[in-house]
């Protein structure tokens, strides 16, 4: 009987999430300095202005850079290494940040859509120019800074909800410019929050896709592109297997799949060898480096009566994949 990992491109995989972790930031912090700035200039024009509009839209970005700031927070946690108590390292930190930004953008709708509903109702006094102008600023920072984050590696959930608050801002600077060329031309104020609702549905869109996301992986669900059926099977059908039961398949965090299983061999063959093979399959075919293969020779008594996996594991649970050789016999 034997336990092992599969550690078959596990130095190649690590130096180059390292590396694309370190794009990412760097990505990550120039997008931060270009909103930030943005922001810092507009709370000075609000002021000198005397405009509480542009000093709640300057709130909003202030949720943008701090969605940013604690994407670059998570990048930096998760590259420390396993250590004492913490076995997979810090790696799902990255996960409760994407929760988090999709979380603030749930809420944020919420807030936006009341609003939005409120001036609907009863239309405040909305200068027109000065909601263009501050628009179209914010259009041209806001799609410098989607560029910049989208330059980073999007398959991270984390880097993705850095990526969800600043599009979703971008499209309300959209709207809020076509809100603000009605009002100019037609004096129609109620636009502006017709625009709102526009970027509310926006918002709800992209903050249930990352809450949803990450609570599957939160709750060690398989990723989306892994079939847990079709690889158990599969296995089950590889050379000197009897039957795969036990079968787990989640992610330690987005983009780094993890499997482990209870594979029952035939008798007289290698468990070593059968082992290699499955680590090798499953990191060539589904790119699942991190592997944990129980691997034991199937007891042939047990076999011949047509025992269940539970008689011969002690605490089986989950679907067994007996091999397509043991069904026809």
């Amino acid at each position: 009987m034997g336990a092992a990992h599969a550690g078959h491109g596990h130095d190649h995989a690590h130096s180059h999430v390292h590396a694309n972790s370190e794009s990412d930031r760097r990505w990550l912090a120039a997008a931060l300095a270009v909103i930030a700035a943005f922001m810092l200039a507009e709370v000075f024009v609000g002021v000198a202005a005397g405009s509480l509009a542009l000093l709640s839209d300057a709130a909003h970005m202030l949720t943008d850079a701090a969605s940013i700031a604690l994407a670059l927070w998570a990048i930096r946690l998760a590259a420390r290494p396993a250590a004492g108590r913490m076995t997979f390292g810090w790696k799902r930190v990255e996960i409760l940040s994407a929760q988090a930004n999709g979380i603030t953008l749930l809420l944020l709708s919420v807030w936006l859509a009341y609003e939005a509903v409120r001036r609907l109702l009863y239309p405040p006094e909305v200068t027109g120019g000065l909601v263009l102008g501050t628009a179209l600023v914010g259009v041209v920072v806001n799609l410098l800074a989607t560029w910049m984050i989208s330059r980073a590696n999007r398959t991270s959930l984390n880097v993705e909800g850095a990526y969800q608050h600043i599009v979703t801002d971008l499209f309300a600077f959209i709207a809020t410019a076509v809100a603000g060329v009605v009002i100019v031309l037609t004096g129609f104020v109620r636009a502006d929050a017709i625009a709102t609702l526009v970027v509310v549905a926006l918002m709800l869109r992209a903050g249930v896709s990352l809450v949803r996301a990450s609570s599957r992986i939160f709750l060690e669900a398989a990723p989306a592109d892994l079939d847990p059926t079709e690889i158990g099977q599969a296995m089950a059908a590889r050379d000197g297997v009897v039957e795969v039961h036990d079968l787990h398949i989640w992610e330690i965090t987005s983009g780094s799949p993890a499997l482990s299983a209870h594979v029952l061999v035939e008798a007289g063959r290698d468990c070593h060898a059968v082992r290699e093979d499955l680590a090798h399959w499953l990191d060539d075919e589904h790119h699942i480096a991190h592997a944990t293969l129980q691997v034991e020779h199937a007891r042939p008594e047990l076999i011949a009566l047509g025992a269940p996996p539970e008689s011969q594991c002690a605490d089986a649970h989950g679907q067994p994949h007996p091999s397509p050789k043991a069904l026809r016999h």
